[in-house]
């Protein structure tokens, strides 16, 4: 069996393994059109990068590790982990760096998918195109990838550094720490209270002379609450203090760590019961969380109202955003809930007709979740993935398109969860494209695709359960 994959973030490296582990006489090549693994941990490098979930629980079921120097591990953390992983299942000899998906089609006649790959050759400036042939196509883009700008006048007419959190710039064996090193005098704003702005503006305002976080809506910040449950399974222990900071080594050898990890993995999912409008365990959460952003706050008169929300806490999913709401108390912060009327050359300028000076600008504003990929993807009768995709991305358990045989997802339409790690998600839907891809060998099945009813039948329960 031939399967390529397309990307070498978290998914595509667990289908490197469990391809290569299950299926025998296997032809595999996993495709990564950036210069290195990792996906979204190799291309997001922005101050305060982290992880929202649990270190303890952000890593693959078969592959523990537990000397993260943090509670919530830290970007480059979790790149030297996936590092390890490629290098410990030897995967490099499957993955080619720097080769980009073009185009894909089905092709009946043969029951094969065609691909056009185009391989980048950095250091001289060159590009060339390539097909290739596969009897499974397993795209293991995931869903941040594509950044996403936000939509105001003026913005490519600001004359500081402008600059969006996926696409900082930071040179191998740097830390994004080396490239702010100068800014102590600069003025920064920042687009953007989800998770990335959060963790940016409470990085970098230790660093700087002044910053404005610009921000559309309030948003529920759900602080240490996970660290305190920890705390409860460790018995408090006196030598366990700063599960933020950098003695959370003390995972490795503690002597309930099996018995600690299981149970912050189960108590993380039943999170979820919060996201269930009007009932006991979302009003009990939202009590919570106001009260503790507005101790947080009280310190600077007037933030507590203009950025707790109104609406139901759970209706997004949260983020711990350690740091950031201590960040805004500081005299060099700003939260700005005026909206932008226009980016000028020199900065912001705002409804009310005020205008905020600017050195740098940075667009913390998230990725293009259309589920519209750059390339194109022919599946039956010629059909356009991006057409099927059109109205609504659909996909049968996250996984599979009808009318696209042979093909399946990780991290497609309805993958993501309100609470928890992705991380079990995706080793799940790497298990299915494996078994499907075992029952075509095993039994000689040219194609395989879900039925169209299924489909439905799937939308209908997600619907559901809204």
């Amino acid at each position: 069996m031939k399967v390529l994959c397309i990307g070498a973030g978290y998914s595509g490296i667990v289908a490197g393994i469990r391809f290569s582990q299950k299926v025998p006489n296997l032809d595999l090549t996993i495709y990564e059109k950036a210069a290195g693994i990792g996906g979204v941990w190799y291309a997001n490098k922005y101050p305060g990068i982290g992880c929202d979930v649990p270190s303890l629980c952000y890593q693959l079921a078969y592959e523990e590790y537990m000397q993260w120097s943090s509670f919530y591990s830290p970007g480059h953390e979790i790149l030297a982990y996936l590092r390890r992983i490629v290098d410990t299942f030897k995967l490099m000899r499957y993955i080619r760096l720097s080769h980009e998906l073009v185009h894909a089609r089905w092709d009946e006649s043969t029951g094969k998918w065609r691909l056009r790959i185009r391989r980048v050759d950095s250091l001289a400036s060159t590009s060339e195109e390539f097909e290739d042939d596969a009897d499974v196509l397993f795209l293991a883009t995931g869903a941040f990838n594509r950044p996403s700008w936000p939509k105001v006048e003026g913005l490519n007419e600001f004359q500081g550094r402008l600059v969006h959190s996926a696409l900082w710039d930071v040179s191998e064996g740097h830390r994004w720490e080396d490239g702010v090193k100068d800014w102590g005098e600069k003025s920064i704003g920042v687009i953007g209270n989800g998770s990335s702005g959060i963790q940016i503006v409470a990085a970098l305002q230790p660093r700087v002379a002044s910053i404005f976080n610009f921000v559309r809506s309030p948003t529920w910040i759900s602080g240490s609450f996970a660290i305190k449950k920890l705390l409860e399974l460790l018995d408090r222990e006196p030598d366990i203090t700063d599960l933020h900071g950098g003695r959370a080594r003390c995972f490795q050898i503690h002597p309930r760590l099996q018995e600690i990890q299981t149970s912050a993995r189960g108590r993380s999912n039943p999170v979820s019961h919060v996201t269930i409008r009007g009932s006991e365990q979302q009003k009990a959460l939202a009590k919570a969380l106001k009260e503790e952003m507005t101790r947080k706050l009280a310190s600077k008169p007037g933030l507590a109202e203009e950025l707790i929300p109104d609406w139901s806490a759970g209706y997004r999913r949260l983020t711990p955003g350690a740091g950031y709401l201590e960040a805004l108390c500081e005299e060099n912060a700003v939260l700005e809930t005026t909206p932008i009327a226009r980016i000028t050359p020199a900065g912001v300028a705002l409804s009310d007709g005020s205008h905020r000076r600017l050195d740098v600008l940075i667009c913390a504003t998230g990725f293009d979740m259309t589920y519209q990929y750059p390339f194109p993807v022919l599946g039956r009768d010629g059909r356009a993935l991006s057409e099927r995709w059109d109205k609504r991305p659909e996909a049968y358990l996250a996984i599979a398109v009808d009318g696209f045989p042979n093909m399946f997802l990780s991290a497609g339409p309805n993958s993501g969860v309100n609470a928890g790690s992705l991380l079990a998600i995706f080793e799940r839907q790497v298990l299915y494209a494996v078994s499907a891809t075992l029952t075509m060998q095993r039994q000689r099945i040219r194609s395989m695709e879900v039925q169209p009813q299924a489909v439905r039948d799937w939308i209908d329960y997600v619907d559901g359960r809204n």
